[in-house]
């Protein structure tokens, strides 16, 4: 399994590094309307418009796998995971991918759209929303990649290093 295990692992960490980026535009465009708004009276007009259409979304959406895989997700356990019988686990697993191919599949569809029609959002500059909207389905994609490989990885190559 490692075949598939590398190569995913690179996408994750490869799209991990582009929310992380997207994280330190937003603060620095924020920092900037903010010291700009301050000191010379004016803002930096394209701030919000580009961190509500395309940071936004990248800092939420491109990490989801890459935060599962390293366990740090957010998460209610009732039972301890190692308690869970296996094919209860896999079956979490494999509820969860489904529930991910099917907001990718929507998602894809929205941003597909939105290409095809040239939808573009109007303000301070015209943008164009496909491109917007195209990092929910890349980063709920490779999750749900990362669900599946998790529910067909045999039990005990969890813990296998990376």
């Amino acid at each position: 399994m490692q075949w598939i295990e590398k190569p995913l692992s690179v996408i994750e960490d490869a799209l991990h590094a582009i929310g992380c980026a997207a994280l330190v535009c937003v603060v620095l465009l924020l920092n900037a309307d903010i010291l700009m708004r301050l000191f010379l009276g004016r803002p930096v007009q394209m701030q919000f418009e580009v961190t509500e259409l395309y940071l936004m979304p990248a800092l939420a959406t491109l990490s989801l796998a890459r935060v599962f895989r390293d366990g740090g997700h957010l998460a209610l356990d009732i039972i301890a995971e190692e308690k869970i019988p296996d094919l209860l686990r896999r079956l979490i697993l494999a509820l969860s991918a489904s529930f991910f191919v099917a907001v990718t599949w929507m998602s894809w569809r929205f941003a597909h759209r939105a290409f095809r029609r040239g939808d573009i959002d109007f303000g301070v500059m015209d943008w164009p929303l496909g491109w917007a909207y195209v990092v929910v389905p890349i980063g709920c994609g490779v999750l749900a990649l990362r669900l599946i490989f998790e529910t067909v990885r045999r039990k005990g190559a969890a813990d296998a290093p990376v």
